[in-house]
């Protein structure tokens, strides 16, 4: 068995998402582990390079996490021909920047979502890759979470017959910074800045959708920005200026109706952050990231509608829990471990910046569906 290094310039790793899912769970465990395992019992190691502005952050984090690497200076980063990869889950706004500039060095790029915050700039990424002959990669973590896999697995099976329609519910309070700090960057809440959770969270929908239930045809969309004053990490008030709440429907090519309410302002009172219920004829489903629990057909209780009498039926007892049959490994690594065997030479990776940039378009659909108060079509992208 043999050990082949991978390096892997990461940009961005300082904030939550880049530091935790990305740097702590998906590099940082798969080097733990010994690497990715190849087809011929090989072992692919990533030795990741940290990029921070902030040197003493980035040098804390580093030393925090046990890796040797660390820059403050990206350009000299890219510049060595003995690192594959450039990695970004910094800002939305500086993302094609920074994307750009590792094309221009050859790097494969791997990137979090939204990858642009505007559909021309993600469109002129792929053409970029292209023209450069590098492999690049999204990421679409919810694909791999295991409420999500055994939907897909019930899909497969023929459980839900004919599928009707899905449910979906995603948020939480985000504490408005005055009695609680809050627990996302006031940026998320500034248009300005590229904050707003339809551009957040509708390109999640896109993948989650087109990957599980169906392709989009069309969509409606209500955004909402209903905290309008927030306080920013040093206390300051601010004025919020994008919307933090989505309420879109979606209509998919084969009938199924998909309708999903995105949140920040709303205290969870459910199974899970996500949760999706998914009807068929034969069949429905609820998922929330970890658990999913079925109602057949053959098991579906008679309810009788009585508004002058407390119901005493336990609803929730009439859902049975699909077992876990396999292992389910952190959604992020999952997915990290794909695009690294990719970049190797071993297995496709479909979840590339063309469907990045569906979720950009998806975004800006559902902007102008808001605007305009109505449907509006989703068309094929025109690369």
């Amino acid at each position: 068995m043999a050990e082949h290094r991978i390096g892997v310039v990461m940009h961005g790793v300082t904030g939550r998402m880049g530091m935790n899912q990305h740097l702590v769970r998906s590099i940082a465990a798969i080097q733990a582990q010994g690497g990715v395992a190849l087809a011929n019992g090989d072992r692919l190691v990533p030795d990741p390079l940290l990029v921070g502005r902030d040197a003493d952050k980035v040098a804390a984090l580093a030393r925090r996490v046990g890796v040797p690497r660390w820059t403050t200076d990206l350009d000299a980063a890219l510049a060595d021909p003995n690192d594959a990869i450039l990695f970004d889950a910094a800002t939305t706004q500086g993302r094609p920047d920074v994307l750009r500039r590792g094309l221009a060095a050859g790097k494969h790029v791997y990137c979090e979502k939204p990858v642009a915050a505007d559909l021309a700039s993600a469109l002129d990424l792929v053409r970029l890759a292209r023209k450069a002959g590098v492999k690049h990669g999204v990421v679409q973590d919810k694909l791999w979470l295991p409420g999500v896999r055994k939907l897909k697995h019930l899909r497969d099976a023929g459980f839900f017959g004919r599928m009707l329609s899905v449910r979906g519910e995603f948020g939480y309070w985000v504490f408005e910074g005055d009695l609680q700090p809050a627990q996302r960057p006031s940026w998320n809440y500034r248009a300005e800045d590229g904050g707003g959770i339809i551009l957040d969270m509708l390109c999640h929908w896109r993948y989650l959708i087109d990957g599980v239930f169906g392709p989009i045809r069309s969509v409606s969309c209500l955004g909402a920005t209903h905290i309008p004053e927030r306080r920013d990490e040093r206390g300051r008030p601010y004025s919020a200026t994008a919307d933090d709440a989505a309420y879109a429907t979606f209509e998919l090519h084969n009938g199924v109706i998909v309708h999903i309410n995105s949140s920040w302002t709303v205290r969870v009172r459910r199974d899970d952050l996500l949760t999706l219920q998914v009807d068929g004829v034969l069949g429905s489903a609820v998922a929330g990231l970890t658990d999913c629990r079925t109602q057949s057909r053959v098991n579906t209780p008679r309810p009788v509608w009585n508004p002058d009498v407390r119901n005493a039926h336990d609803f929730l007892a009439d859902w049975a829990l699909v077992p876990d049959t396999i292992s389910y490994e952190n959604a992020f690594k999952t997915q990290w471990e794909l695009f690294l065997k990719h970049v190797h030479g071993e297995g496709e990776f479909p979840w590339d910046l063309v469907e990045g940039a569906k979720g950009v378009q998806l975004v800006e659909l559902g902007l102008q569906s808001w605007r305009e108060r109505r449907w509006v079509d989703v068309p094929e992208l025109e690369l």
